[in-house]
């Protein structure tokens, strides 16, 4: 048995617990020795970031061998039709290789929170909301997928991290839950299912 943190990381919070230049980090909304990010979530990318307890959890959730689906609502500048969402589907070409194909449909403007900052609107600009879910974890990834595609990001949620979802918390807000490791015999042989 392990815990995990589940925590609505606000914008331009990093995913880690110190900074030397003094930026907003986990420590300023967390207070629990022992737990770790599994994964990180860009500085101002918002939503759900998990912390665990137990190593072998988190690597099972960060690692890309393991293809934990990650869900994001993405507002882009512009309007993408099917044949861009097609490129996303497909797998789209990175400078660091392709990309597995991702999910990727448009969606009607979501309810969230205020962000504060908001996103600026450019001159005469035109904003649509996607639903974008990857199994990698490369830098920045999502938001490289949707510039490659002339689509640059404007906001980025991330709702799911494989069966863990953000639910109702707030920016800065967590919630504990309890999870059933796999055995040691399944987890060597890739079996193991995580259940939360």
């Amino acid at each position: 048995m392990a815990t995990i943190i589940l925590l609505n990381k606000p914008f331009r919070v990093l995913s880690q617990f110190t900074d030397a230049r003094g930026r907003s980090t986990l420590a300023d909304h967390l207070r629990d020795p022992g737990f770790y990010p599994a994964g990180r979530l860009d500085y101002d990318s918002e939503g759900l970031l998990l912390l665990c307890d137990d190593g072998s959890l988190q690597a099972r959730i960060s690692s890309p061998k393991y293809g934990c689906w990650k869900s994001y609502l993405v507002q882009v500048e512009g309007k993408p039709d099917d044949c861009a969402l097609e490129v996303l589907r497909s797998g789209v070409v990175l400078k660091d290789g392709r990309c597995l194909p991702a999910r990727a449909r448009r969606v009607d403007e979501p309810r969230l929170w205020e962000r504060r900052p908001a996103v600026e609107p450019r001159a005469a600009s035109v904003s649509t909301w996607l639903e974008i879910a990857i199994r990698e974890g490369r830098n920045r990834q999502v938001r490289r997928m949707c510039a490659a595609i002339g689509f640059p990001v404007l906001r980025l949620v991330r709702t799911a991290v494989g069966d863990w979802t953000l639910g109702a918390l707030q920016p800065g807000e967590s919630r504990r839950e309890s999870v059933h490791l796999p055995s040691k015999k399944a987890r060597r042989s890739g079996s193991g299912k995580i259940r939360g």
